[in-house]
């Protein structure tokens, strides 16, 4: 099991920002589980937040920018590849500016920076959205295929036909040396020919050949030339990374890329949000088990069925080698009432746990209320638990719990959780 991490201790960066060229400070601190990548416009009023979620992206021109109202946070790409690369959960993100500065054009200043702050772990699973099924989406000649796989995998190909650049492959299994070492120092690129249009559009205005790679129509203008025969197609997999992360979780998959873009990546991401939110709704004993603290033999959820806004269906399947069989009723076994009262109380900590911003609490019974037993329960009975979530608020949850066999209602009861850090 994989824990969540942030970063031990404050740090600064100061740069300017690749397409609006203004001087930026950025600020890293640290931020407790389940809150997530949050950037902060401390030069702003009130200093609004943004969480990086896909659901804020409000541009893909030259870069992946997010935005909230009238708060706007360009270019988060590189930062987020070098939160993904070295596995941070959460973390704020203070800005001075508008756009994050653009460094030398790759992740690397923002390893280095991170490694500076150091890395620690917290007392809360990763939860990772893990790829059971392929996906894929097209346009023209643009492809990008999801693959089940054990771990991250990007296999991305470009193709500049009237470039010097011609086409690049490449190919990593991504972990944190990995991306460090391959990934991370792989820097932005533009051609020539489109730097007067692109500044004419507002962009660039802080670009040099410092903070990207540059191709003439005879090859590579920077003196230094690459710092990989195939840099440019490894800074796409750098921002493929980067794109993920607005997933607001690691995932799990083989992703194939070709000829692909800061916009084709957030139109895959869109949909990857939407097999998130379906994929709630079917936790498996794994899924339940990053969010339970319970194990057996107490752990009395076998399976999410159902996860909605405010509903949740969980199933327990009663099995004759159940421990607790051998001392209650012997010889004629049911399931303790107490028992019955547990496993809908667990159902609904799945609810309750399983939002991003109680990761890291506990669920505490605070009152159950007009409990009712209507039959027995006993072997070979599969339980099923409805969970209708009344009230929930930042401390406490009311919900309504009713317990079904075959259809037939056996249980029901509400319940008064009190939520508190674990």
């Amino acid at each position: 099991m994989q824990l969540q991490r942030t970063i031990k201790k404050v740090v600064f960066y100061k740069g300017t920002g690749l397409h609006l060229g203004r001087e930026v400070t950025l600020t890293l601190e640290s931020a407790p589980p389940g809150s997530g990548i949050v950037f902060i416009r401390e030069d702003l009023p009130g200093s609004p937040q943004i969480k990086a979620s896909v659901n804020k992206v409000v541009s893909n021109l030259r870069g992946t920018s997010l935005g909230e109202g009238k708060t706007r946070v360009r270019t988060v790409e590189h930062i987020l590849a070098a939160l993904a690369g070295l596995g941070i959960d959460n973390i704020n993100i203070k800005m001075n500016e508008e756009e994050v500065p653009a460094g030398d054009g790759s992740a690397l200043p923002f390893v280095k920076l991170i490694q500076e702050a150091g890395i620690v772990e917290q007392a809360t699973p990763r939860r990772f959205l893990i790829i059971k099924k392929p996906l894929w989406i097209e346009e023209e000649d643009r492809r990008l295929v999801v693959l089940p796989h054990d771990g991250l995998r990007i296999t991305y190909t470009v193709d500049f036909p009237h470039s010097p650049l011609k086409s690049q492959f490449a190919e990593f299994n991504i972990n944190e040396e990995v991306f460090t070492q391959e990934i991370a120092p792989s820097r932005t690129f533009g051609f020539m020919e489109e730097v007067e249009e692109l500044k004419k559009q507002g962009l660039v205005q802080g670009g040099s050949l410092q903070n990207a790679v540059v191709i003439g129509e005879e090859g590579i203008i920077n003196k230094e030339g690459l710092r990989f025969p195939n840099e440019p197609v490894r800074h796409k997999i750098l921002d493929l990374i980067g794109d993920l992360y607005l997933l607001g979780r690691p995932i799990q998959a083989h992703i194939m890329a070709v000829k692909s873009g800061h916009l084709f990546h957030v139109k895959l991401i869109q949909k990857l949000e939407e097999l998130k939110n379906k994929e709630g709704s079917f936790l498996d004993i794994n899924d339940i088990e990053r969010v339970l603290p319970h194990r057996y033999p107490f752990l009395l959820v076998d399976k999410i069925l159902e996860l909605g806004e405010r509903e949740i269906v969980g199933v327990k399947n009663i099995t004759v080698n159940e421990p607790y069989f051998s001392g209650h009723f012997p010889g004629h076994p049911v399931v303790p009432a107490a028992l019955i009262v547990e496993a809908m109380a667990q159902v609904a900590g799945v609810y309750l746990l399983n939002k991003s911003e109680n990761q890291g609490k506990l669920a505490y019974f605070a009152g159950i209320d007009k409990a009712r037993f209507r039959r027995p329960v006993v072997p070979g009975d599969q339980l099923i638990t409805r969970v209708k979530v009344l009230n929930l608020r930042k401390a406490t949850g009311r919900v309504q719990a009713t317990c079904t066999v075959e259809g037939k209602v056996v249980a029901e009861a509400g319940f008064l959780f009190s939520l508190v850090e674990r």
